[in-house]
């Protein structure tokens, strides 16, 4: 049988509120006393009731992440590098994560509403943010302490970590154009979404800078995947003259354009110069290494992930809003 308070105190010879106290690390409590009452405890084999805590406290020490996606998506490298810097922090301080995927609309927002008005969580990370995103609006006027791995658009003052996505972008095209390329393609992501966005200005300004400029046709819009990458660039090979350099989005539909290329009988890295934006961790090891730029996406969601857990504790943030500066990762897929 477990080992309770009570078995603890008649051990310690102290009372049933010292023990307790001792074990929630109250400052009223000795150093000394607290030190032994807790290696008691460990000898002990006792085992904290958490629910009972949690109730007492009336939190759960549970932290929600709903994934804005079609479908089954933890395949998806970017979802799974980012989950897992958010369990890596809430598991080193105490929390559990409540995970679903719900795709973006109103049953998504239903989620959202059901997990707070039955304080399911403390809390909540949201990713992927959108320009006029009802999630962060909803979480907003409710109070509802939460964390976002991106910005919106107009004037809701919330806590996030983003990337800069116009410097990344600029660094990458000024890459290729000091290459030789002038016709560079870009496969963007849907701009309903902020980050896409800031990184097709990007593409505009950094071509601009070189007096240069997209050609409509070398401007198509994939879904973040590496099918619809694998499309438009089939699509961007077939034109009679084709670009030279095709950029990507993101890493995924990256990795579908090298498909298309290749399929094509084309040299990534020869015949068209290929690149992405995430720098997961398939960018290292995909045939040729890809050209990328870097965001350090598991860092990213412990950042985000400690970020929450002060909000819920009432504790200070040093920063509330954190724009990282982008890296550029030069490899094969754009030349030797």
């Amino acid at each position: 049988m477990a080992a309770t308070i009570k078995d603890i105190a008649k051990r310690t010879g102290k009372s049933i509120t010292t023990v307790s106290r001792a074990l929630h690390g109250y400052a009223d409590v000795s150093p000394e006393t607290r030190e032994m009452i807790v290696r008691v405890a460990e000898e002990m084999g006792y085992t904290p009731n958490l629910l009972a805590q949690r109730l007492q406290k009336q939190r759960t020490d549970t932290i929600g992440f709903i994934l804005p996606t079609f479908g089954p998506r933890f395949s998806d490298p970017f979802f799974s590098e980012f989950l897992a810097g958010i369990g890596s922090s809430a598991t080193k301080y105490g929390y559990d994560i409540l995970v679903s995927t719900q795709p973006p609309g109103d049953k998504e927002l239903e989620v959202y509403r059901r997990k707070v008005t039955g304080r399911q969580v403390d809390g909540f990370v949201v990713v992927r943010t959108r320009c006029q995103d009802p999630r962060i609006s909803y979480l907003n006027e409710t109070s509802t302490p939460f964390v976002a791995f991106g910005r919106t658009e107009g004037d809701i003052d919330y806590p996030f970590v983003d990337e800069d996505g116009v410097m990344g972008m600029k660094i990458l095209v000024e890459h290729l154009v000091s290459l030789g390329h002038r016709r560079i393609a870009y496969i963007s992501p849907p701009l309903d979404y902020t980050f896409a966005r800031y990184r097709l200005r990007g593409v505009h300004e950094a071509l601009a800078a070189a007096g240069l400029a997209i050609p409509e046709e070398f401007l198509l819009f994939g879904d973040l995947t590496q099918r619809s990458g694998k499309a438009r660039a089939q699509q961007l090979l077939a034109l009679a003259d084709p670009p030279t350099a095709i950029i990507a989005g993101n890493d995924l539909m990256a990795f579908g354009a090298m498909s298309a290329a290749q399929q094509l009988g084309l040299r990534v890295g020869g015949d068209v110069a290929i690149a992405g934006f995430d720098d997961i961790p398939m960018a290292e090891t995909s045939h040729p290494p890809l050209t990328t730029v870097h965001q350090p996406i598991y860092k990213i969601g412990q950042m985000l992930t400690e970020m929450l857990i002060k909000i819920i504790q009432d504790e200070p943030l040093e920063s509330r809003q954190i724009l990282l500066k982008p890296q550029l990762i030069v490899r094969r897929s754009c030349g030797e």
